[in-house]
């Protein structure tokens, strides 16, 4: 079926389901597109499920998703199943874009995005964005009833970038309560999902999605860089790589995979959860690294393609200026491991923070489903 004909036929059934009334206990999330339960959404979710409400959770995702929880119904994102779902459901909340067609006067949108910016994103980019995005973007805001925030920043960002006016609420990151919260099991969770013993350290290398699909600053030098983690810190090291799926389908034998001291994290389903577990993070130009933050934990950014990614995007903050030792070569990055201060670290940390109005406090999702439970 061509591209005009499917558009066709969505937007028909979007029209037929106009008709659908709403039900008051029905609550559709997503993260990321439907790529699995994961983000901002599965914190709201689960504090959803705690609530002991009789609530039908609906959960758009592709494909099969082991780790979705009792209490929480799948349903095939972009299906016509999920256009009826989302034309009952009372609440909807998304981390990304949702892309709906309408919403109805008794219906409610929480959007809480995916992370504390650093590259520029949607109008601030907007001359690097397709318009039928920048189209999809304007209606969007239109629906949303309350944009979530973690700081005066974001609040700006969204304010000056998001082409919306509406409600905004600095609620913090619901995916960074876990920060906040004990986990002594996690720790061993994430070593045993990838064979590992409960004393290995963990060094995780996330780097970010590059728009030309280009592989070449994946260049980390794991065994020097592990090399590198044993001389300051001591103990046995791994590296966990993440990359964005698109880059790791173009970046097969890149890396060198041997089941013990560098692994593929790629397919790990919850970022947040590695970061809980990891002994370090490295990537580049990454939201997770302010997630990451709030746990004091050593962190840097290899940025080997620096300018060459600076004229694609930019910055909101220069990268220097960043809490964050930021490296362009193995050899450089190796080094500011060796010399890491933690409490040069955290000093930073702290500043940034507070320059920028960083609420976190781990009752975030807590905030998101409340205001949730008091629209049904």
């Amino acid at each position: 079926m061509g591209n005009p004909l499917r558009q066709a036929a969505s937007s028909a059934l979007w029209g037929l389901c106009r008709a659908l009334p709403v039900k008051r206990g029905k609550i559709v999330l997503c993260s990321y597109g439907g790529k699995g339960f994961g983000g901002n959404p599965k914190a709201i979710a689960l504090k959803l499920l705690e609530s002991g409400r009789d609530l039908d959770l609906v959960w758009l995702t592709r494909g099969k998703d082991p780790s979705l929880p009792k209490g929480i119904r799948p349903c095939p994102f972009g299906s016509p199943q999920a256009v009826m779902e989302l034309s009952t459901a009372r609440v909807w909340v998304d981390d990304s874009r949702g892309g709906a067609k309408f919403k109805k006067k008794n219906q409610f949108y929480l959007q809480t995005w995916h992370g504390f910016p650093l590259k520029h994103i949607e109008a601030a980019a907007q001359d690097h964005l397709p318009e039928s995005y920048i189209r999809q973007c304007k209606k969007d805001s239109a629906f949303i009833d309350l944009l979530v925030s973690n700081s005066s920043f974001m609040t700006r960002v969204y304010r000056e970038d998001f082409w919306y006016d509406g409600e905004i609420g600095e609620y913090g990151s619901p995916r960074n309560d876990l920060f906040f919260q004990p986990h002594p099991q996690l720790s061993q969770k994430v070593r045993s999902a990838f064979g590992l013993p409960e004393g290995q350290k963990l060094l995780l290398y996330a780097p970010t999605f590059r728009a030309d699909g280009s592989v070449d600053a994946y260049c980390l030098d794991t065994a020097r860089i592990l090399a590198a983690c044993r001389a300051r810190f001591g103990g046995q090291w791994s590296v966990l790589i993440r990359l964005h799926p698109n880059a790791a389908a173009l970046s097969k034998g890149l890396f060198p995979y041997d089941g013990s001291s560098v692994l593929d994290a790629t397919a790990y389903p919850d970022m947040q959860e590695l970061l809980a577990a990891v002994d370090i993070l490295v990537t580049d130009y990454s939201s997770s690294m302010f997630d990451y933050a709030l746990q004091n934990k050593p962190c840097f950014q290899f940025a080997p393609d620096l300018e060459a990614y600076r004229q694609d995007r930019n910055f909101y903050f220069p990268l220097d200026q960043l809490p964050f030792p930021v490296a362009q070569t193995n050899e450089a990055l190796a080094s500011a491991i060796e010399s890491f201060d933690p409490g040069a670290q955290k000093s930073l940390w702290d500043r940034f923070a507070v320059e920028n109005g960083i609420r976190e406090d781990g009752q975030a999702a807590q905030r998101c489903a409340q205001w949730i439970l008091d629209r049904l």
